[in-house]
């Protein structure tokens, strides 16, 4: 049966095994393409959300490798529009070149999106996502200092920029993404969550900072009228128990049992947390709408009921 589906890809679905060069994520990205065309040749209408973590993190370390006075490094809200663009172009070119070797006759388009968020969201006020290199103390407090950033220790690792992750409130190309989708186009969008921008009387000013790329999936899926949110993510299907002798997969379950699963501390914040809440978002908004979890080698199983966790009122 035909769906409109919201994809949510993850970061790393662009660095698989390691992959850093451009033509190394290129070649991910044509593996990618094919499991994306899978659906379409399916007759699926596909939306593509990704994340952006290893990419807008090499932006950022060759932004501070190569800064200099005549070429000062940009602020974060600028480097994620430059990985939605570089992205979006990996994805594009991929999935184009993918439907014309099957002879499908459909265009891609990649929209460089604006998410709104709110100011009094309390995320500006306790900044937690980690981005950039790694600094020992005494330059980053530096940094902090001279730059006003935000600095943390990261899990021993070394101390890192640490910015908010707000929630996001709506989509400034909201009717440019919908438009393309009801014609038929494969839209990428809504890349690495968005950029983060307030609305201040109608107008748009950028802020620092990285919104979940699931929940803005799951808006993004409420606005194009959806039936499926498909998150993308490194695991087959969510588990409870995670790596315990009583680790067991979820195949088929009900949003008020998995918030129980959540309220009960069995999904890691900043890992299948946000995953798990932005498919209990997307569920919630309309009775009918269904939220799967799986990889991206299971996800055409997924979708016929045979993999992948899927999440239902």
């Amino acid at each position: 049966m035909k769906q409109r589906i919201v994809i949510a890809l993850g970061g790393n679905a662009l660095q698989i095994n390691g992959a850093a060069t451009a033509d190394e994520q290129k070649a991910v990205a044509s593996f990618t393409a094919q499991k994306i065309v899978d659906l379409v040749e399916d007759g699926h209408d596909l939306i593509i959300g990704h994340g952006n973590g290893p990419q807008v993190g090499a932006i950022l370390l060759h932004e501070e490798a190569g800064s200099t006075k005549e070429a000062p490094s940009m602020p974060l809200e600028t480097d994620g529009a430059m990985s939605q663009g570089q992205i979006g172009y990996w994805l594009q070119q991929a999935i184009g070149d993918e439907l014309r070797s099957r002879h499908i006759d459909k265009d891609v388009a990649t929209v460089i999106t604006q998410t709104v968020v709110s100011s009094d969201d309390p995320a500006f006020e306790s900044p937690s996502k980690p981005i950039g290199p790694f600094y020992d103390e005494s330059t980053a407090r530096e940094l902090a200092s001279t730059r006003g950033w935000t600095v943390k220790e990261d899990a021993g690792r070394g101390w890192r920029r640490v910015v908010p992750s707000p929630r996001p409130a709506d989509i400034v190309e909201r009717r440019v993404i919908k438009g393309l989708a009801d014609r038929g186009i494969l839209v990428v969008a809504a890349g690495g969550g968005g950029v983060p921008v307030l609305n201040k009387n109608g107008d748009l000013t950028g802020v620092d900072g990285v919104i979940d790329k699931d929940f803005a999936a799951s808006l993004l899926g409420q606005i194009v009228e959806a039936s499926v949110l498909l998150i993308l993510t490194a695991v087959d299907a969510v588990t409870i128990g995670y790596k315990t002798d009583h680790e067991t997969a979820l195949t088929d379950v009900g949003v008020s049992e998995l918030k129980r699963y959540a309220e009960a501390g069995e999904f890691a914040p900043g890992s299948m947390l946000p995953k798990v809440q932005a498919a209990v978002e997307f569920v919630e908004y309309r009775p009918e709408n269904v939220a799967i979890i799986t990889s991206i080698e299971q996800a055409r199983a997924a979708l016929e009921g045979k993999a992948g966790t899927r999440i239902h009122r």
